[in-house]
């Protein structure tokens, strides 16, 4: 059974309760998107449902809001959990729990997000103390099954946010054991981006009778990408906050959004343009809503040029005068590239997106394209020629400008007595070297960047492979990250991924060979991520159980 999509009605149409309506209301909700007036209705029916829809189109409201309906009209004083939305990474599970927190305000419903890397302790609390809406990551959610500090059984609403990355990811086996855990006559929602084999599968498990609800993705309306200039370019990580200031003074642009993959890149990328003299700001889960609502003023009134902000973040932005996107990583999937992209160029207006491509991520590019049906341009990072070119090109333009202006007579006099003993041209000359300089005062360092040639795609069957545990395609130089946990403590590959992938924001198809052996783990990383890597896990813990990670002393 597939819906038709009406346009679009206001809240107050759907059967929502007024209080929920309200606040959607206040929080700027004028009218639903599609792929909310086409699932809520469902949904209030208590029918289950199958999505799918890109980022950025409204998901989480699409579920969140008869989610929260149904809460209020039959809550009976009691906190046990009713709702239970499962989401591939932390940061997700924070934004959506946000959202449901928003939402339900009026309805006093109490939302819990469960995630690793947060007290384990503060997690503890607050279930004793009960909830209505648990947001969780697999592997936390399990740790907390396998502990018994998790009760599901009085669940009645399930939600599957982001299936298909969380499949991508290795968590299908802790799906399995989570399902075990819920009632047979519980609602599900499922939301992907794509309806992959894996995804149909997993309907068939775990969705009675759905309705299908597809949104047609963002890269299929013609022209829509037609006005956005699309260009990458290839840049060894230490080198891509140079190479990205370099961009930056090359496009001048009018403003821009720079997507990053983690709060903590978001966070230090924004210092370190700060520190070369751009107007950045950071935007992130870890703001809290004043702040997100002030930096998103900020940026909307120009005060501030650079936006840099993790995706989840940038759900939902509408600022029509963004003329540059960045990619400051190459996203993991297509949907992900569609919707950043897709902040530039809005209202017939031209837009750029540039991405900065490591020589390992050269292989998501190209499947970008192939899926995309278009090609990105790969450009080479403007030199240091090229940039003082720029400078004088701007500085020619600001005096033709001041010439056309006119009203120069008070600086004649000047001129004239200069004139006595100087040719005019070195007087002219000398005036604008001025005007370079005062152009370049405050300029941010100035890198040689290394030029690194694109690669040619791989031959098909290339794949690495480590004693046949797990393969995966690592490009470039990788390391061995040692793990001091194995099979005696029940860690399986998905475990180690969903770690890595969630806590140091590494793409899970950027993860090598996996090697589980009875007391530790081996992993292959891309060499550039291995020390971030291994500080972020030093504070996560798997099963219960501390990593103890450390670079494999024996490669």
């Amino acid at each position: 059974m597939t819906t038709e999509l009406d346009r679009p009605r206001g809240f107050d149409a759907l059967g929502l309760n007024p209080s929920i309506v309200a606040a959607a209301t206040a929080l700027g909700y004028e009218e639903p998107t599609p792929i909310q007036s086409a699932a809520i209705p469902v949904l209030l029916a208590g029918k289950d449902v199958l999505g799918q829809a890109a980022t950025g189109t409204g998901k989480t409201a699409a579920f969140a809001l008869p989610l929260l309906h149904r809460i209020g009209a039959a809550h009976d004083g009691e906190r046990h959990v009713r709702a239970f939305i499962l989401v591939p990474t932390r940061e997700l599970a924070m934004q959506v729990a946000e959202a449901v927190h928003k939402y339900g305000r009026e309805l006093h419903a109490s939302v819990l997000p469960i995630y690793g890397g947060q007290s384990m302790h503060q997690q503890l609390r607050a279930l004793r103390r009960g909830v209505d809406v648990v947001v969780a990551t697999p592997g936390r959610a399990l740790d907390h099954l396998n502990r018994g500090t998790l009760d599901l059984s009085s669940v009645e609403y399930l939600v599957l946010d982001e299936a298909d990355e969380m499949l991508d990811m290795g968590f299908a086996e802790d799906l399995e054991a989570i399902a075990a855990a819920l009632p047979t006559t519980r609602q599900t929602a499922l939301f992907s981006a794509t309806m992959s084999p894996r995804i149909k599968a997993l309907t068939k498990k775990y969705l009675h009778d759905p309705v299908n609800v597809q949104i047609a993705a963002e890269m299929s309306a013609a022209g829509k990408t037609a006005r956005v200039r699309e260009v990458a370019y290839i840049v060894q990580r230490p080198y891509k906050a140079a190479a990205l200031a370099r961009l930056l003074d090359m496009e001048d642009p009018t403003s821009a959004i720079v997507f990053c993959r983690t709060r903590t890149e978001v966070d230090e990328l924004t210092e370190t343009l700060g520190a070369r003299g751009y107007q950045a700001e950071a935007l992130h889960g870890g703001l809290s809503q004043e702040q997100r609502d002030r930096v998103l003023r900020r940026f909307r009134e120009n005060t501030s040029e650079i936006l840099v902000a993790t995706d989840v973040a940038a759900r939902g932005l509408d600022i029509e005068h963004v003329s540059h996107v960045v990619n400051y990583d190459v996203p993991s999937s297509i949907d992900a590239y569609v919707h950043r992209i897709g902040r530039t160029g809005r209202a017939g207006r031209e837009g750029a997106a540039l991405t900065l491509a490591e020589p390992r991520e050269q292989r998501l590019l190209q499947n970008i394209e192939r899926v995309a049906k278009r090609k990105i341009r790969i450009e080479s990072i403007p030199t240091l020629t090229d940039l003082r070119e720029r400078r004088l090109a701007l500085t020619r333009t600001a005096v033709e400008d001041a010439l056309h202006d006119g009203d120069l007579s008070k600086y004649r006099t000047l001129v004239e007595s200069l004139a006595a003993e100087h040719d005019l041209i070195e007087i002219a000359a000398a005036a604008i070297k001025l005007a370079d300089q005062g152009r370049s005062d405050g300029e941010r360092e100035e890198v040689e960047i290394p030029t690194v040639a694109p690669r040619a795609p791989a031959a098909p069957g290339k794949e690495r492979n480590h004693k046949g545990t797990r393969a995966r395609g690592t490009d470039g130089d990788v390391a061995k990250i040692y793990i001091g946990l194995g099979r005696s403590a029940g860690v399986r590959p998905a475990d180690l991924v969903g770690a890595i992938a969630n806590e140091a924001g590494i793409s899970s198809r950027a993860i090598g060979a996996i090697d589980i052996a009875d007391r530790f783990s081996l992993v292959e990383v891309p060499a550039a991520d291995a020390n971030r890597i291994i500080a972020a896990l030093r504070t996560t813990t798997v099963r219960g159980k501390p990593l103890r990670p450390r670079r494999d002393r024996l490669t």
